[in-house]
């Protein structure tokens, strides 16, 4: 929607940065789409330490399948309402294997992944954030953006509203911004005599 809304104004952005919340398929397909580059941060893997994760296997694009640490496959079976395509490894072959117990805890003796079908958007975003270009441009975020919204809370009593009701709240948060702003632009007014 912000994106839009600056659209709309006649403003488009060429980067965006955003914190972890924000890091989706759909936002990484939308902000390529747009022609936005995004820096998007690292995400720690999900899961138990003592259990292969995700990442430990990997996806062979040319056969559409996920090979396992024991160097087997798991094969796509479909693709799930929420656009997530399953892959199903051997049960047979999970069976025997020696690394059964670092891999599901499954009584069928079957391990699923999960692959969005944008998942090669949030990719290209990795590739990205181990670009100079990505490290630098994220690094802004912080000297921007959270530095605004911690001035916020903690100068401007942002942390807890004071009232209740979204129109109250909104009228609260207006002022606020707006009081920020001007701080923002006396300090530009004091730069521009202090330099002339």
């Amino acid at each position: 929607p912000m994106i839009s809304r600056m659209k709309d104004k006649g403003i488009k952005p060429k980067t965006l940065a955003v914190d972890a919340g924000y890091k989706t398929p759909f936002n990484a397909y939308f902000l390529f789409k747009e022609s936005i580059t995004p820096y998007m941060p690292y995400t720690r893997p999900r899961g138990p330490k003592d259990r292969f994760r995700k990442n430990d296997f990997v996806y062979d694009e040319y056969y559409n399948e996920y090979i396992c640490p024991a160097n087997h496959p798991l094969k796509y079976t479909r693709t799930d309402r929420e656009g997530f395509k399953l892959y199903h490894s051997n049960p047979n072959v999970c069976k025997e294997c020696p690394f059964l117990n670092k891999c599901t805890e499954n009584k069928q003796y079957k391990k699923q992944i999960q692959r969005h079908i944008w998942q090669e958007y949030l990719e290209d975003v990795e590739e990205i954030r181990h670009t100079e270009e990505g490290r630098m441009g994220y690094k802004l975020r912080s000297q921007t953006i959270e530095r605004r919204f911690g001035d916020a809370k903690e100068q401007h009593g942002m942390r807890w509203t004071k009232f209740r009701g979204l129109k109250k709240v909104s009228m609260e948060t207006t002022l606020i911004c707006a009081c920020m702003n001007l701080k923002k632009l006396a300090n530009w007014v004091i730069k521009d005599t202090q330099l002339a």
